[in-house]
């Protein structure tokens, strides 16, 4: 499939996780893809995939514009589709333990770094008629979050902000959606401390909760991420789509 051939991609949190195997698989099919992170490993994934890198830090406006407006320069000014995908989490902590510096930072990159990747993608966009964002929010963001009270708060505020986008924007042919993943074999994951005696990523104890009795492969993610990107997914808008294995339905 080349669903994204000759499109520009803008892709945050592209140094490991869901946002470099979305990078790999964006360009596989025909994308040129602009990528940020904080972490310099993000310019060995441009490299290997024929694109641009900047160091970005998503709570700083000015490199989010630095690398929105990289991105509309390789894309001849048009800016295609966003994947807000930058983030961070706090080790696990009743909230009354939480301090405010760890809640003020999780808000400033999971949902300050949201509005700032949109609000320098938007206009672009909507001046040439149309394009795609999807925000990486969180199945934290759909609920209750036990222990993570400050990353489920930025989370819920990444869902209002697609929310709203979408309404403001829908008129302009943009459309902006969430995706919303549960517990997922990536390196977040290992960074909770939620493994189990055996070695797992995550502990059975967790997987209780989880009708589908596992938790996600990366893959899953992404290829949701593209779908909701991808020009087949023309009318949906607005949307925060649970990947969960069921965790939701019950």
């Amino acid at each position: 499939m080349n669903r994204f051939e000759g499109k520009t991609v803008m892709i945050t949190g592209a140094a490991r996780g869901f946002g470099a195997m979305a990078a790999r698989m964006f360009a596989a099919e025909g994308a040129k893809v602009a990528l940020g992170d904080v972490l310099g490993e993000v310019h060995d994934v441009a490299a290997e995939l024929g694109g641009k890198a900047l160091l970005c830090d998503v709570s700083d406006e000015d490199q989010v514009k630095a690398l929105v407006e990289m991105a509309a320069d390789m894309g001849g000014g048009r800016l295609d589709v966003g994947l807000n995908n930058a983030g961070i989490v706090h080790p696990l902590s009743k909230l009354a333990n939480l301090d405010y510096a760890t809640f003020t930072k999780q808000i400033a990159v999971n949902a300050g770094g949201c509005f700032l990747c949109m609000k320098h993608q938007l206009p672009i966009m909507a001046a040439q008629g149309g394009g795609a964002i999807v925000n990486t929010a969180s199945v934290a963001g759909l609920g209750s979050a036990p222990m993570l009270a400050a990353y489920a708060a930025a989370k819920h505020a990444v869902i209002g902000l697609t929310k709203s986008a979408a309404d403001e924007y829908a008129r302009a042919n943009v459309r902006v959606n969430a995706i919303c993943p549960s517990f997922t074999d990536t390196e977040m994951a290992n960074e909770l401390r939620m493994s189990g005696d055996d070695g797992a990523v995550i502990d059975p104890k967790y997987l209780g909760r989880i009708p589908m009795r596992r938790i996600a492969e990366p893959e899953e993610i992404v290829q949701a991420m593209l779908w909701a990107a991808s020009p087949e997914n023309s009318f949906m808008t607005g949307q925060s789509i649970a990947l969960d294995g069921g965790l939701t339905a019950t």
